[in-house]
């Protein structure tokens, strides 16, 4: 109990009076190994993001917490509720990838990036932004920090995001950069700027990401066609 109250009420305080809270700084942490450890394809990227997703819903529901911060960002905090449950399907999806049950999974990494095609991509784009305007409106009615509608992108990119990663789809990171270019400004905004600065790593890391993945899918297609090209050879039968 002590150290949750602990966990509650710490803050790293500055001159002037201002502060950030350790519960913000520990989740983006959280969240930080667990991009690390998606962009090598390890298994404990999803566990360990779960840990920073506990963490940043109390500080984005912060009047309900007690945090000092009181602007309450619903989307923010539900993709948080979001992605726990998201990530414990990705956990046993990769899992099961990693033991060679799905997508040809093999012992060394949990998943074989792959891209989404376009049709998945014309629904991942329709979705975001039908997402977005169904949200917003309800967003708005319980009372999220506007603008509102940047709110509700960042939970519905999270979400595609997520199921992306967990699916094994090179373009999810792009996602992300979406996300992180409405996120940083809302983030300031709102007074949560060490969440705020980690969005601006965030982008940078989610385009190495896709480089990463986008690197290792091209290497397996030219394997693979390589292969398919390749000569047959006969064995000769002597009589």
């Amino acid at each position: 109990m002590d150290f949750l109250r602990w966990l509650f009420d710490a803050k790293i305080e500055f001159a002037g009076g201002g502060f950030l809270l350790w519960r913000e700084v520990l989740g983006n942490l959280f969240g930080l190994a667990s991009a690390l450890g998606g962009m090598r394809r390890k298994v404990w990227a999803w566990p360990v993001g779960i840990i920073g997703n506990a963490l940043l819903f109390t500080v984005f529901m912060g009047s309900v917490f007690g945090s000092p911060v009181y602007a309450n960002l619903l989307g923010q905090a539900g993709r948080q509720i979001m992605f726990i449950a998201v990530s414990v399907y990705g956990w046993y999806r990769w899992k099961q990838s990693r033991s060679g049950k799905v997508d040809g999974g093999g012992p060394a990494f949990a998943v074989q990036p792959r891209w989404a095609g376009t049709k998945t991509r014309i629904g991942l784009v329709v979705a975001l932004v039908a997402g977005t305007a169904i949200l917003t409106p309800i967003f708005t009615a319980l009372g999220s920090y506007a603008p509102v509608w940047a709110d509700a992108w960042i939970f519905m990119g999270s979400l595609l995001a997520t199921l992306g990663m967990a699916k094994g789809w090179v373009e999810f990171w792009l996602i992300w950069v979406a996300v992180d270019i409405v996120g940083v400004p809302l983030l300031f905004s709102a007074g949560y700027y060490a969440s705020a600065v980690m969005y601006i790593f965030y982008g940078a890391f989610t385009l190495v990401g896709f480089f990463v993945w986008w690197r290792i899918r091209h290497t397996a297609d030219a394997q693979q066609l390589a292969t398919a090209s390749a000569p047959v050879e006969t064995a000769s039968v002597s009589r």
